[in-house]
C-alpha cells in the first residue's frame, strides 16, 4: 500500500506545483524583482481605530526617512483591548480608504507596501461561514477561536488550512476588500507562523484519505487519543504524512496561487506547519523565516527551500520577544515586553548577523506601532518598538545607520547564486517519528510541542566549509548526476551525505539511482523505514546502495574540497556571482545566542580571531579573520585573492545600558 502511496506522491506533487504555475490562474514567478532596494521593512501594527489619514502620510515619510524600504501593513486590535473604540468594520469601504491611501502614499515615496492577508494570525473571519473552520478530531470549538481582531470584541473563527475551498472563500472576501489596494506597485499577502492547534486536526474525508494512503484505520488512533502515545510513534508518523499533504495542497499552494491571480505574490513563514516543511517553503513566492523565537539555525532550512527552488529573496520576521515576552492580556493589554524602548541595537545586530549567516537576505522588523509621529501611545507587546519618539532607543539616527547596515549586507547576499557544494538528506522522518519535545527544550511551551517543527535540527558541523544545503524525496525525485554535478532543483551539489535514522523507501530508491549515476554519498548510518506499514524490499535496496564504491560511511565519500577550512569555524554564508565568491561570516558571539537574549549580551564581545583556508580558483590561500567587538566580515574573493569588505557600522551603548551596567535592569 505504501509503494501505491508513493507513486500518488508523485502525481500529488506535481499537481501542487502545477496549481501554483497554471497559466490560468497565475503570472509568471514574479519574485525575481522583488524588494529591489534592499532596505528592511517593518511590520506596521494598525490598531483597531479609525485610522488619521495625515497619521498614515507622516509615519510613511517618517520611515523612508530613516532607510526602510517599505511595510507590512497588519490589523489587529483595538490598543488596551478597548471594546468602546470606535472603528470601521474590517474590509468595508471606509476601511479600505485609508490603506489605498497608505499603497499610494508608498508608492510615491518609493516604497513597498504589503498586507498580512486578514487581522491578526492565522486567517479568521467573524463571519466564517459554517463548516469552514479548523477543527480537530473531536469538533470542539477552542481551536477555532480568535478573540483579539480587528473587529474585537467580536469573536472571529480561524479557517481550516485542510479544505481549499474554505480558503478560496476567505480569499474572495479580502480580495474584494483589497482591490483597490493591489493597484500600483506589486505588494506582497503574508501568512504569519502556523499558530493554530495541530493535536488531532482533522477534516472531513481524512479518515478515508489516509484508509488509502496506508491501508488502515487512523480512527481507532484517534478517538481513544492514543495516536499521540509513544507506543504508537509509527501510526502518528502515517498521519503526518497524510496531514502533510493536506496542508501542501489545501493552502499553501492555493495561497501562492491566489497571490499571483490577484498581482500580488506570495510571502510565508511555515514554520510550526504540520507539514513537509522544505517543500512548502518552496511553493511560495518569498520563504521567510522568524528569529529568535525561532533559533537562527532554522533559516537555513528556508534558504535551503529558497536555494531549491530558485527564489532569490528570503525574508525574516526579525527580533521578535528578543528579550522575552510579556502575555497580551497582562495588565488588560497593558505590558510591554522586557525593555522595550531601551532595546540595544548590539544585541540586535546578534540576531540579524546570525540570520544573515544562515541564508537571510532581507529583514523584516518586527516593528512599527501605528502613532502620531513622536507619539507612543501605541505599542505592540512583543515587539522591539520602532519609534518616532526621541524618548525611544529604535530611533534617528541610530536606527538609520543600523538599517543602512543591514541593507548593505542584504545587497551582497542577493549577488548571484547561493553558493553550496553539499546536500544533506533533511531529517524529516526522524522529525515525524519524534513525538513530543522534551520539556528542557520547550523555552516557550504555549508556542510548540512537536518536534516535527525541526526547530533546532543542524547541518553536520563537520562539513560547515561546504556550505550544506537541506534537501528531501522532493527534491532528489527529479535530481540527476552528470560531470561531477548533482543537479538538484535549481542548485548543483558534488555530494550527498545522510545522518538519519529513518528514511522513506521511495528517498532510499532516490538516493540508489543517482549514486548508481556516480554520486558521491556519505551514508553515516544506515536508516530504517517508517510508519506502520513495511516493504520488504527496503533491506535489499540498502544492501545494494552499500555496493557501490562511491558510497561511505564517512567523510572520505566528499571527495569536494571546502571553500572554507579551519578549526571552530563561524557560521557563515556565501553567495557565488560568476568567479566571485561574497561571504560573510558571522560574529562567533552569535552562535551563542538563545531566546531570550540576555540584555546588553553583546557588550561582553571582546572581540576573537580565527583562522581559516580558503580553496578558491585552483589555489588555497591562509587569511586570519579579525573580528571586533561585536563586529561580523564580508569577504570578496575573486581570482587575485581575498579582500575584506568594509560594512562601516559598529553599534554604541545606549539609553538603559549605564542602568543595566548597575544591576537595576538585569
Amino acid at each position: 500500500m505504501r509503494k501505491l502511496f508513493l507513486a500518488l506522491s508523485v502525481v500529488a506533487m506535481s499537481a501542487i506545483f502545477a496549481s501554483c504555475c497554471n497559466s490560468e490562474t497565475a503570472a509568471a514567478d514574479p519574485s525575481s524583482d522583488l524588494y529591489p532596494t534592499c532596505k528592511p521593512y517593518t511590520r506596521w501594527w494598525w490598531f483597531s481605530s479609525d485610522i488619521d489619514t495625515n497619521d498614515v502620510r507622516n509615519q510613511l515619510i517618517w520611515l523612508k526617512e530613516h532607510e526602510f524600504g517599505g511595510v507590512e501593513i497588519a490589523w489587529i486590535y483595538p490598543m488596551f483591548l478597548d471594546s468602546n473604540t470606535v472603528h470601521p468594520d474590517f474590509l468595508s469601504p471606509e476601511w479600505a480608504k485609508s490603506v489605498i491611501l497608505a499603497k499610494r502614499v508608498a508608492d510615491s515615496l518609493g516604497m513597498g507596501c504589503d498586507f498580512t492577508y486578514g487581522t491578526l494570525w492565522p486567517f479568521s473571519d467573524v463571519d466564517l461561514p459554517a463548516g469552514d473552520q479548523t477543527r480537530d478530531y473531536f469538533d470542539t470549538v477552542e481551536p477555532a477561536r480568535r478573540g483579539y481582531t480587528w473587529d474585537f470584541p467580536r469573536e472571529a473563527r480561524i479557517i481550516s488550512h485542510l479544505d481549499s475551498n474554505a480558503f478560496y472563500r476567505y480569499a474572495e472576501k479580502m480580495n474584494r476588500g483589497l482591490a483597490e489596494a493591489y493597484k500600483g506597485s506589486k505588494s506582497g499577502l503574508f501568512v504569519d507562523s502556523w499558530e493554530v492547534e495541530t493535536q488531532y486536526v482533522w477534516t472531513p474525508g481524512f479518515g478515508q484519505t489516509f484508509q488509502k494512503e496506508h491501508g488502515y484505520d487512523i480512527e481507532p488512533y484517534m478517538k481513544n487519543r492514543t495516536l499521540l502515545d509513544t507506543a504508537n510513534a509509527e501510526v502518528f508518523y502515517d498521519y503526518m504524512h497524510t496531514l502533510s499533504g493536506y496542508v501542501l495542497r489545501e493552502f499553501y499552494a492555493p495561497f501562492a496561487a491566489n497571490a499571483r491571480k490577484v498581482g500580488a505574490f506570495s510571502r510565508a513563514q511555515c514554520g510550526g506547519a504540520p507539514t513537509d516543511l522544505l517543500t512548502a517553503f518552496s511553493l511560495v513566492d518569498v520563504p521567510e523565516s522568524e528569529a529568535i523565537l525561532y533559533e537562527p539555525s532554522f533559516s537555513r532550512i528556508v534558504a535551503s527551500a529558497a536555494t531549491l527552488a530558485g527564489k532569490p529573496v528570503v525574508t525574516s520576521e526579525t527580533f521578535t520577544c528578543a528579550y522575552g515576552w510579556t502575555s497580551l492580556r497582562y495588565q488588560n493589554g497593558r505590558g510591554h515586553s522586557p525593555h522595550q524602548g531601551k532595546e540595544q541595537i548590539a544585541d540586535l545586530k546578534l540576531i540579524c548577523d546570525a540570520l544573515f549567516a544562515n541564508g537571510t537576505n532581507q529583514i523584516i522588523w518586527h516593528g512599527f506601532p501605528f502613532n502620531k509621529v513622536g507619539d507612543t501611545s501605541n505599542f505592540f507587546y512583543t515587539t522591539c518598538q520602532i519609534s518616532t519618539s526621541p524618548l525611544n532607543n529604535l530611533t534617528g539616527d541610530n536606527l538609520t545607520n543600523f538599517n543602512r547596515y543591514m541593507t548593505t549586507v542584504s545587497q551582497y547576499m542577493r549577488k548571484g547564486q547561493n553558493y553550496s557544494d553539499l546536500a544533506v538528506y533533511m531529517p524529516l522522518e526522524d522529525a515525524w517519528m519524534g513525538g513530543f519535545y522534551p520539556d528542557s527544550v520547550r523555552k516557550v511551551k504555549a508556542f510548540f510541542w512537536g518536534e516535527y517543527e525541526m526547530r533546532f535540527i543542524k547541518t553536520p558541523e563537520a562539513q560547515k566549509g561546504l556550505q550544506p544545503t537541506w534537501v528531501n524525496e522532493h527534491f532528489l525525485k527529479t535530481a540527476s548526476f552528470a560531470n561531477g554535478t548533482m543537479q538538484c532543483g535549481k542548485a548543483q551539489f558534488k555530494a550527498l551525505y545522510s545522518d538519519v535514522e529513518y528514511m522513506e523507501l521511495g528517498a532510499l530508491k532516490e538516493i540508489l539511482r543517482l549514486a548508481k549515476q556516480g554520486l558521491p554519498v556519505c551514508l553515516v548510518r544506515d536508516p530504517k523505514e517508517p510508519g506502520k506499514v513495511k516493504h520488504p524490499e527496503y533491506a535489499a535496496v540498502l544492501a545494494d546502495l552499500h555496493k557501490l564504491v562511491n558510497v561511505k560511511t564517512d567523510a572520505s565519500a566528499i571527495d569536494a574540497k571546502p571553500l572554507i577550512e579551519g578549526a571552530d569555524l563561524p557560521d557563515f554564508w556565501c553567495r557565488k556571482d560568476d568567479d566571485t565568491y561574497y561571504v560573510f561570516v558571522a560574529n562567533p558571539m552569535t552562535q551563542t545566542i538563545e531566546y531570550p537574549i540576555q540584555y546588553c549580551y553583546a557588550f561582553s564581545d571582546k572581540g576573537s580571531k580565527r583562522q581559516i583556508t580558503v580553496n578558491h580558483h585552483g589555489k588555497s590561500e591562509s587569511v586570519t579573520l579579525t573580528f571586533k567587538p561585536m563586529e561580523s566580515l564580508m569577504m570578496k574573493i575573486g581570482k587575485k585573492g581575498v579582500e575584506f569588505v568594509d560594512l562601516g557600522f559598529t553599534p554604541v551603548k545606549m539609553n538603559g545600558f549605564a542602568e543595566w551596567q548597575g544591576g537595576a535592569s538585569r
